[in-house]
């Protein structure tokens, strides 16, 4: 009979999870995760073998909570018009410093940039979960009354053009720009898009 697992795996992840988002790959040392999980490293190398299982099972618990949040928020029809929902989505990067102090950036788009460009397996979930987030943008565009005229290539010009949006907020929200200035980001990529909510 299997010994049951020492510890909670889902926790463990989340802790993993924020060293990485705070310190990156490389500054995350195996003793700062091992601190944060609060396992042995023992139990660490019989749940995730090394530091960089850990991470790329930190990616997908990353996928499996807030990036399923943002779809969720994206697709959630109760929740307003389509662009109302882009909006929101867009808007969380900012309040993510307005309303958490939180200057982190998103894991993912850090994820895209620290380790990417030269780790296959890092590459293949960041693109997965990237276009996870266009596709539900095409979905909100599709439910958008503003884009109901569009041609279905315009809306998925637009659905990648708002992904991008979203991941070069994270990117300026992380360097310290101010409030304001991603304000004004997101008010002109609505408006650009003719997305065009009332207040925004």
């Amino acid at each position: 009979m299997a010994r049951p697992r020492e510890f909670d795996v889902d926790q463990a992840l989340d802790r993993a999870m924020n060293v990485f988002w705070t310190k990156g790959y490389e500054g995350a040392s195996l003793q700062d995760l091992l601190d944060a999980m609060n396992i042995a490293r023992g139990s660490l190398y019989k749940a995730f073998e090394d530091k960089h299982s850990v991470y790329l099972a930190a990616l997908d618990h990353y996928g499996r909570t807030e990036i399923q949040r943002a779809v969720d928020g994206l697709c959630d029809r109760s929740a307003g018009d389509g662009a109302v929902r882009i909006h929101r989505f867009l808007e969380d990067a900012r309040a993510a410093v307005v309303k958490r102090q939180d200057r982190r950036g998103c894991f993912l788009c850090n994820a895209a940039v620290d380790r990417a460009p030269m780790d296959a397996g890092v590459q293949a979930k960041v693109l997965a979960m990237m276009r996870r987030m266009e596709r539900a943008i095409t979905a909100a565009l599709n439910e958008c009354a503003q884009a109901a005229h569009w041609p279905a290539k315009r809306r998925a010009e637009a659905a990648l053009a708002l992904t991008n949006a979203y991941v070069g907020l994270r990117v300026l929200a992380r360097s310290g720009f101010p409030p304001k200035d991603l304000a004004a980001v997101i008010r002109t990529t609505m408006q650009g898009r003719g997305l065009n909510i009332d207040g925004a």
